[in-house]
C-alpha cells in the first residue's frame, strides 16, 4: 500500500490527473485484499476474496469501457486475480468503444461476418480440391461388375474428402469411391459405398481399415461410409493401389 501511495503522490505531481491517482490507490487495496486472502488460513476468506477482486475487475472494465477510458487506464486500474486475466480483460473492454446497448449488436455483427467467412472458406476449399482432383473419372474402373474410382489428392481435409466424395458417388452413380489426401503431413482417407455396391458386398468401413494400415494409420466405419487417419503420405500411392484387391475380396 504505501509503495502504491507514493506512486499515486508522483503520478498527480507529473500528470495532474486526481481520477488516475484514484485508480491507482483503488488497485492498491484491491491488491491488498487478494494478499489477505493468500495469507488466510481459512478457504472461506480466502475464496471471498477471490471474489471481491475479481468481480471489481469486472467492474473497472466496464466502467472504463462506457468511458471510453484507455488500454492502459484500465490495466492500471485492475489488479491481478486467480480467477480472471486482467490483461484480456482489459483489452475486450477496449475493443467494445461502444455504448452497452450497442454491444449485442456488435457481437451479433462480428458472428455474422465469422459465419460469412466461414462459407467463403468453405467454398474455397471445395473448389481448391476439385481442381486438385482433376478429371478423375477417368480413373474409373471395375472390380467383379461393381465400379470403383481410387484416387490420391494433395492438402485436402478430412471435410473435403466427404465433399468430393459425395459428389463423386452421385456421378459414379453405382460403385465405390476411395479417396486419400496428404495434408499437413498427414494421411486422410475416405471411403464411400452405393447400396447396389453393398448388395453386392462392399464395405466402406472395412476398405479404409485395409488400406489405412498401410498409411501408419487406422479407422473404420459404417459399410456405407468411413474414413480413417494415416502418419505415412509416403505410402498413400501403395494404399490406393492397393484398394481394388481389398474390394474384390468384398464381392461375392
Amino acid at each position: 500500500m504505501h509503495r502504491k501511495m507514493h506512486i499515486s503522490y508522483e503520478t498527480l505531481l507529473q500528470t495532474r490527473d486526481g481520477q488516475l491517482c484514484d485508480v491507482i490507490v483503488d488497485c492498491a487495496a484491491l491488491e491488498a485484499i487478494t494478499q489477505a486472502g493468500h495469507d488466510a488460513k481459512d478457504e472461506i476468506i480466502r475464496v471471498y476474496a477471490e471474489s471481491t477482486v475479481a468481480l471489481a475487475n469486472i467492474k473497472i472494465a466496464v466502467r472504463c469501457q462506457k468511458t471510453g477510458k484507455s488500454l492502459e487506464f484500465m490495466k492500471r486500474a485492475m489488479a491481478p486475480c486467480e480467477s480472471i486475466n486482467v490483461e484480456q480483460l482489459a483489452k475486450a473492454a477496449a475493443l467494445l468503444k461502444a455504448g452497452t446497448h450497442e454491444v449485442c449488436d456488435k457481437i451479433e455483427h462480428l458472428q455474422a461476418e465469422v459465419k460469412s467467412l466461414h462459407s467463403e472458406n468453405e467454398a474455397l476449399k471445395s473448389k481448391m480440391a476439385q481442381g486438385a482432383l482433376g478429371n478423375v473419372m477417368d480413373k474409373v474402373t471395375e472390380v467383379k461388375g461393381v465400379k470403383l474410382l481410387a484416387a490420391a489428392l494433395e492438402g485436402v481435409d478430412m471435410n473435403g474428402l466427404r465433399d468430393l466424395g459425395d459428389q463423386l458417388k452421385e456421378k459414379l452413380g453405382e460403385g465405390v469411391v476411395v479417396l486419400a489426401s496428404a495434408n499437413d503431413g498427414k494421411v486422410c482417407l475416405m471411403a464411400t459405398a452405393t447400396d447396389g455396391a453393398m448388395k453386392q458386398g462392399a464395405h466402406a468401413g472395412n476398405l479404409v481399415k485395409g488400406i489405412a494400415q498401410i498409411v501408419g494409420g487406422g479407422g473404420g466405419g459404417r459399410p456405407n461410409m468411413a474414413q480413417a487417419g494415416g502418419k505415412n503420405p509416403d505410402k498413400i500411392p501403395e494404399a490406393i493401389a492397393a484398394v481394388a484387391g481389398i474390394l474384390e475380396g468384398q464381392i461375392k
